[in-house]
C-alpha cells in the first residue's frame, strides 16, 4: 500500500541522513543525456534495468516509476534544467521504512562527453537507513550498468576507420 512521504525540496539531496552518490563519464553530450533523463522518461527501462516502467504525469511535472520487484514511486519534478540538472522527490511509495526521498542527476561537460552524477537522498526509520547504506554497493553497480547502457544507446558504434583491422 502506498504511503505519503514528507515533502522535501532540492536542498534535501545535500542534507539527507542517507546520501548515495555515484558518478560516470559518458561519451554522449549533455544534451543527449538530459533528453533521455528528463524528456524521454518512458525510455528509462531500456537503459536502467532496475526500472520496469516510467511514465510522465501531471503534464510533465511528475512521474510514476515502477521498479522490478514491485516498488512504485509517485514523484514530483523539482528541477529540470536542460543539459545541467534533473531532480525529483518521491511523494508516495509502497517501499517500507522510507519517510522522505529525492534524487538528483547533474550533468557537466567532459570533453565531448558528459560527467553524470546521481544522488539518491533518503530519510527513514533506522532499519531502512541501515539497509540503504548496505545496499549502496549494489545500487552503485546498478547505476554504472545503467550509465554504460545509456551511453551505448546514445553513442552508436562507429564504423571502423579505413585500413583498420576487423
Amino acid at each position: 500500500m502506498a504511503r505519503r512521504l514528507t515533502p522535501v525540496e532540492l536542498d534535501f539531496t545535500a542534507s539527507a541522513p542517507v546520501r548515495l552518490v555515484f558518478t560516470a563519464t559518458l561519451a554522449a553530450p549533455p544534451a543527449a543525456v538530459y533528453r533521455s533523463l528528463a524528456v524521454e522518461v518512458g525510455s528509462t527501462p531500456a537503459w536502467f534495468t532496475a526500472v520496469a516502467s516510467a511514465v510522465p504525469t501531471g503534464d510533465g511535472f511528475g512521474r510514476t516509476v515502477r521498479l522490478r520487484g514491485g516498488i512504485v514511486f509517485e514523484e514530483t519534478i523539482l528541477a529540470a534544467e536542460p543539459d545541467l540538472r534533473y531532480a525529483y522527490r518521491v511523494d508516495s511509495t509502497n517501499a517500507p521504512g522510507v519517510t522522505a526521498m529525492a534524487e538528483e542527476w547533474t550533468l557537466s561537460p567532459d570533453g565531448r562527453g558528459t560527467r553524470l552524477r546521481w544522488t539518491m537522498a533518503a530519510a527513514g526509520a533506522t532499519p531502512f537507513r541501515l539497509a540503504l547504506r548496505l545496499a549502496g554497493p549494489g545500487v552503485g553497480l546498478s547505476f554504472r550498468d545503467a550509465a554504460r547502457r545509456l551511453d551505448r544507446r546514445l553513442t552508436p558504434a562507429r564504423p571502423p576507420s579505413p585500413g583498420s583491422v576487423r
